[in-house]
């Protein structure tokens, strides 16, 4: 018996809507703007949860005594897990992807309010981010398989504009919620339980509401809702299991390259994610709540550049261009940034208008990717939509880890700016008046300090001392809040002040790094599927809707039976004839 001719629970009620989810008729469109609607809000509370970290990492580096490498490679296990828990999530296309979403909202939700506040030790903290990732790596698949599903090409663009809102918007809430309430909360763990608490009543709504296409519907190429009935009359005549039944048809060239192209012309975004509020507090000096502020410009922008995007692409019925456009914008804002990253007198409005040229860039590439590649990958298997994802999922988990593990070498100034620039500025601040004298005695206040480690320091030798820096330094040196002042500038100072020289310049080349990425991106506009001219978009579109007709009409002949015939044990199984 075949997936497709096994009998499903009809219309499941009460506890059973909780764990049977599928549609054997495809919605109308109030629920299925109701469905991408859910699957848009749990994508942004995920990835809010994801990013919260990002908000207040200097503050957990300081809790948790954790150095700036340590934490980096947390994010680089937790997306090297990822990437194969989104490879695992290619199952998605034999078992469905509605309660891979809701039950992987619940874990989410839990380990952000529950696990993480609680957090002691820096290896807890390690473990639980660990946890988080795997699961994200999952939602990473299904969620843009479940736009997908019930997204027609011809509005797919925009609705993986909206769903891409997913992680901009979740970016834009962790810095309007952290920018706004880290003047008033103090502990760090607190963004945490405002994140959780969120998360938990998103996952509670998901698992009352979320519901997905049965396997026979999804498993077909659908061009617009004009195809809906030839898409349901073909439905009892599709066999999934021999639709799914060969996953590396999707490991084309042109697909496994374009989705290691979108990974690193990613590069910059992930930056901006993690590291964005560092750079902007360890150089530019900006303070934590205005450094979150600042990725408000880039998240609103980003965030209207992907709506608007996705509805000019579908209208046009081209993607290509836009991502043309956005990946040579991309390249030119970037290696603005590179060039003005050492002139730490650019204002806040200034960095403001840039960011919102970042948000544009990502706006037009990534939304009608996301469309180009689904329909590329359609075009090998509509069935295999899960695994061609997963192969993006997979891929770009990766690219993060690698990159995530080599950026501490690159910017190896971050972990003595964030572990102790903070507090030698201070100790710096508060020394000011007598900073210039012992820098300029330095020398015969260390002799003095090796040979009387004990600081029982002769008569004689207080008075030389006295007369070299003066009184009111030498009695300065001596009391506990100078001593302790100048112990951490003898011992730290000429660190941090070497890395706050080098780091504008080690910013500079990973900035380079991700311009590169960006560049590599533009060749690889041309292998994806789809039309520059509108023109011949259209064309290609009516065309596909006059066979639609013509094929509804035989359909409709009382000599013709309406379900599709099944391949041959050796004929190369498909779910939907080409057209």
């Amino acid at each position: 018996m075949t997936t497709a001719t096994m009998a499903r629970p009809a219309g499941p009620t009460g506890l059973r809507r909780l764990w049977y989810r599928e549609l054997d008729h495809y919605p109308d469109q109030a629920r299925r703007y109701t469905m991408l609607g859910i699957v848009v809000l749990s994508t942004v509370i995920l990835y809010y949860e994801n990013y919260i970290g990002g908000a207040v990492a200097t503050q957990i580096l300081a809790g948790l005594h954790m150095s700036f490498n340590y934490y980096v490679y947390i994010l680089v296990v937790a997306n090297g897990l990822g990437a194969f828990a989104s490879l695992a999530a290619g199952l998605a296309d034999k078992f469905g992807r509605a309660n891979l979403v809701a039950y992987g909202l619940v874990i989410t939700g839990a380990l952000t309010l529950f696990g993480i506040p609680n957090a002691s030790t820096k290896m807890e903290f390690a473990v639980i981010t660990a946890l988080l990732g795997v699961v994200e790596g999952v939602i990473l698949v299904a969620t843009p398989a479940l736009v997908r599903d019930f997204s027609p090409q011809l509005g797919r663009a925009s609705a993986m504009g909206f769903w891409t809102l997913g992680p901009v918007v979740g970016s834009l809430v962790v810095s309007e919620v952290s920018s706004h309430t880290l003047k008033h909360l103090d502990a760090w763990q607190d963004q945490f339980i405002i994140c959780g608490v969120v998360g938990l009543v998103v996952a509670a709504l998901a698992l009352v509401t979320l519901r997905e296409l049965a396997p026979a519907l999804r498993d077909q190429l659908m061009v617009s809702m004009h195809d809906k009935a030839l898409v349901e009359a073909r439905a009892r005549g599709v066999d999934v299991d021999a639709a799914v039944a060969n996953p590396r048809q999707v490991l084309t060239p042109g697909i496994v390259a374009s989705a290691f192209a979108i990974g690193v012309f990613l590069l910059g975004y992930y930056t901006a994610v993690a590291f964005f509020p560092i750079f902007f507090q360890t150089v530019q000096g900006f303070t934590a709540d205005q450094a979150n502020g600042l990725l408000n410009w880039y998240w609103a922008s980003n965030a209207i550049s992907l709506v608007v995007a996705g509805v000019l692409s579908d209208r046009l019925r081209v993607r290509k261009p836009f991502m043309l456009f956005g990946s040579v914008f991309a390249l030119v804002v970037t290696l603005i940034i590179r060039h003005v990253t050492p002139q730490t007198d650019i204002s806040y409005s200034a960095w403001a208008f840039l960011l919102t040229c970042v948000g544009i860039y990502g706006g037009f590439a990534f939304a009608c990717w996301m469309a180009s590649f689904t329909e590329t990958v359609e075009a090998v298997n509509p069935a295999l939509t899960a695994y061609g994802l997963a192969v993006w999922g997979w891929l770009l988990r990766v690219i993060v880890a690698v990159s995530f593990l080599i950026l501490p070498h690159v910017i190896s100034s971050v972990t003595p700016l964030v572990e102790h620039g903070a507090t030698v500025q201070a100790a710096a601040t508060r020394e000011a008046r007598y900073l210039p004298t012992v820098q300029a005695n330095q020398a015969f206040l260390n002799d003095v300090n090796a040979r009387y480690p004990d600081g029982n320091v002769p008569a004689d030798v207080q008075k030389a001392v006295v007369e070299k820096v003066g009184a009111d330094v030498a009695l300065r040196l001596t009391t506990p809040e100078g001593k302790a002042d100048f112990a951490l500038l003898g011992t730290v100072g000429t660190q941090v002040q070497k890395a706050q020289k080098d780091s504008p310049g080690q910013w500079q080349t990973w900035f380079l790094i991700c311009a590169l990425g960006q560049l590599f991106f533009i060749p690889m506009v041309f292998v994806l599927k789809g039309h520059w001219s509108p023109r011949k978009a259209r064309e290609e579109a009516e065309a596909h809707e006059a066979m639609v007709d013509a094929e509804l009409r035989r359909m409709a002949s009382p000599s013709v039976d309406i379900a599709a015939p099944r391949p041959a044990a050796d004929e190369k199984p498909r779910a939907t004839p080409k057209h």
